[in-house]
This record gives structure tokens, sequence and C-alpha cells, in this order.
């Protein structure tokens, strides 16, 4: 339903320029944002509990000022209205991004992640322009069915910002492709336990065909390797198939607990990346000593893991890997991280068992979708149990494994040369810097307008 995201912030758009007073309208927008991040993150209470309702509240007050932005703007100032409102927006999703804070889970640009047409504003400005036109649009919209005699203009205006990725799209050439990779995705299902699970990804990966890469997902191996030789072994004979990317969730001879991306070639260990940005709640709890009480009424961490110290890139043959793990797919950062250390495909290691039932599996796949956009660089995803998929440089589907399959699929990725850069990738975050100084503009005139005169 990517679609809808062009018109559904209207109804609250409307509701909240028609407020009687500016507090009001700030009223209606915390809980707009409130329920917003409900709807979206509905599928985190079985980890976090009651815990959910906290972050709706907390984070959702944000949306207060987007409110009053709205009732201030619309429909007085309506050319400033569809600048100011969308980059308010965009303040907000850049706050709630901090890793300190959760993370940029449900963006709104990321409903886009169908449209390789529209993600063509992700390889220009990131997620966050893609977020930024959605929301412009909305405004125009908006306005339309508040001013009548511009009706026409702001249709059209609407339609222009729905244009722009298409022309984007058409105008920018493909990434360039400098040669050919075939990658395994290895999907074992729903089996409870470490050692089946070890087996089942073994007993895939026998049966494939050679590869130049083969991904299994997070928590694919159970035990630590370097104490567990044996296994060792049997992953490197696996590896003669192709570089073998498997993920170690074990407790190491000191008694910490890392999530490791290990690649191993036909003489043993490769490399290794140790996961960076943990899940809040679910991998580590902040502030344990006033949220610890959590574990008692949910599935919360009952220990933190002990993140790792940044992105890496890893050479699998010819080309070279960005390896991420889980939650790390949510992060824009991330993305071009690895790509300034040269990876030519975006590799993520995933595991959604907690929520084979909800939105979590589908809503983490399409995340690869955005950040292959972004960066000009293929993207994979292997999950445990679902959902696991490959797509091009411009974010097209390549292949997808669903939460009712078992198995592997194989496709083959057309990587870029590791020098060749989206703007994204060169120039980063600048579309939110320049929502942060229009926004910080707007509150300054704002301010002065209501200043007493001398």
């Amino acid at each position: 339903m990517g679609w809808l995201a062009w018109v559904v912030l209207v109804p609250g758009i409307w509701l909240m320029s028609r407020a009687p007073t500016v507090r009001e309208a700030a009223v209606r927008g915390w809980w707009f944002g409130a329920g917003l991040l409900l709807a979206a993150l509905y599928w985190t209470l079985p980890n976090i509990g009651p815990g959910l309702l906290l972050v709706a509240v907390v984070f959702g007050a944000m949306w207060a000022g987007w409110g009053a932005a709205i009732r201030r703007l619309v429909p007085e100032h309506p050319l400033l209205a569809m600048v100011v409102v969308p980059s308010v927006w965009l303040v907000i999703e850049l706050v709630r991004s901090w890793p300190r804070l959760g993370g940029p889970w449900a963006l709104l640009g990321a409903s886009q992640w169908r449209h390789p047409t529209v993600l063509a504003l992700a390889a220009v400005g990131g997620v966050w322009l893609v977020s930024f036109a959605l929301v412009a649009a909305n405004t125009a919209v908006a306005l339309a069915l508040l001013l009548p005699r511009a009706r026409r203009a702001l249709l059209a205006a609407a339609a222009a910002i729905g244009l722009a990725g298409p022309a984007v799209y058409a105008l920018r050439p493909a990434p360039p492709a400098e040669r050919a990779v075939g990658v395994a995705l290895v999907q074992p299902g729903v089996i409870h336990g470490p050692g089946p699970r070890l087996a089942a990804g073994e007993r895939i990966t026998a049966g494939l065909p050679p590869a130049d890469l083969i991904v299994w997902a997070e928590s694919s191996v159970g035990v630590d390797l370097a104490r567990r030789p044996d296994v060792a072994a049997r992953l490197t004979a696996l590896a003669a198939r192709g570089r073998l990317l498997v993920n170690e969730d074990a407790r190491d001879a000191s008694g910490r607990i890392s999530k490791s991306a290990i690649l191993l070639g036909p003489h043993g260990p490769e490399g290794r990346y140790v996961k960076t940005r943990l899940v809040p709640f679910g991998e580590y709890i902040p502030l344990r000593p006033a949220f610890g009480w959590l574990t008692r009424v949910s599935r919360a961490a009952g220990e933190d893991r002990v993140p790792g110290t940044g992105a890496a890139a890893l050479r699998a043959g010819d080309a070279a890997i960005g390896p991420l793990i889980c939650f790390e797919s949510a992060f824009p950062d991330l993305g071009r991280a690895v790509v300034r250390h040269g990876a030519q495909i975006l590799v993520y290691q995933s595991s959604t068992s907690t929520f084979q039932d909800s939105w979590a599996p589908e809503q983490h796949a399409a995340l690869a979708a955005v950040r292959a956009a972004e960066t000009g660089r293929p993207a994979v995803q292997a999950a445990l149990t679902g959902v696991s998929a490959a797509y091009d440089a411009q974010g097209r589907r390549l292949a997808r494994l669903g939460t009712d399959r078992r198995g592997a699929v194989v496709v083959t990725l057309r990587v870029p040369p590791a020098a060749d850069r989206t703007p994204y990738d060169r120039y980063g975050d600048y579309v939110g810097h320049l929502a942060v100084l229009v926004t910080a503009a707007a509150v300054v005139l704002a301010a002065a307008r209501r200043r007493p005169a001398p």
C-alpha cells in the first residue's frame, strides 16, 4: 500500500489546521505521532510489553511541533507550509533515528520500497528526500482541500512532486556493472535450538550449486567457533562451494555475548564483523537500572550484548561485501559507511523469528531495497525464518523467500566498481541538515512575531 503514503497524512493535516488554537493543534499532533508509532511497532509487544506505550507517548510528543507548524502555516501561508511542514517532519525522523533513541524504524520514505522510480530520490538525498517529497505532496493535497481558489495550482504541485522520482530515474543512468556475482541465501525456517538450526544450514548448503558467496542468517551458528574447531572445520569444508558468511551468536571465552558475521574461505576464517547497533530492549536495555523490570513482564534482554566498534568491508573472492546484521539495515549511515570501506554488495543477516505472524519480517526485508537505492549497491538479506530477499543497485527486487519457505535462493548480482558513488554516498544527510535549518528559521520567525513591540 505504498501508494497510500502520498495522501495518508491529509486527514491529520486537515484536523490540525482546523484546531481552535496552536496548543490544541500541538496536542492533536502528539496523539497523531503516538498513534503512528503504536501502529507501526505493535509487533514489538512480546519483547517490550508495556514499554511500547511508553515509547509511543514519549516519542509521539515530537509530533506536537508538527501540529503547531501546521496550525500556524496552513492555510494562511501555503507557500511556507509546503517547505516548513515537511522539514519539521524530517527533523522528527532524524531525531528518533539517533541510535541511542532507538533507531529509524518505519520512516515514511521506506514505504516506497516497491517503487524503484520513487527510490531514485534516495540515490540523490537518501530516504530523507523520499520522506520530504511524501510529506510535501500530502501538504499540497491538504491545502488544495482547504483553499478552493488555488486548488488547481496546489494539485499540480502535488503531481510535480510525485513525478520528481520518476524524472530522476529516467535521467540518471543505472549504476555501472563491473562484474556478476552469484549469491546464495540460506533460510532454514522455524527450527528451535542451535544444534538443529546449524544442521539444517549445513544440509541446505551442501545441496547448493557453487556460488561466489553463500549467506547464512543471523544467529545461524550458536557456538563459539574459536572454541569449537570441529564445527569450524565443517563450515570450512562447506566454504569450498563458495565463500560462506555465517553469523555467530554465542558466549565467548570471557563470558561476553556478541553477534558476529564471520566470513569463511577454503582455508578457514577470513574476516569478522561484530554487530555495532544493538536492538533496544531486544539485545540490551537502555538505562537498565531504571528499566530492567521489563524483563519480568516481557521478553526483553536478560543481559546486554557487547557491540562492535564500527562498520567494515570483507573480501569475498572478486567482490567486497559490507556485512551488517539485522536491525542495522534500518540505518542509512551504516550503508554509506560500508561503501566508504569499499563494499560493492550490502549483505544483511537477519532473524525475525519472534515476530513471524506480524508486519515485522516484511518491514525488515523492505529496508534492504531502500539501502540499495541509496548506495547504488545491490543488497541481499538472509533471514532464518524469512523474509530473505535480493535487490539490484536501484532497489528492484530480484528474489524472495517468504516466511512460509525453507531452503535457499540463488541470485546473480551485477556489482558496481568500488569507486562508484551515488550523490547520497558522496554528500550524506544534507537533506536532513537543510530541514533542520528551515525548522530553526521557522521557530525564530515565529518567536519574533510573538515578541511584543517595544
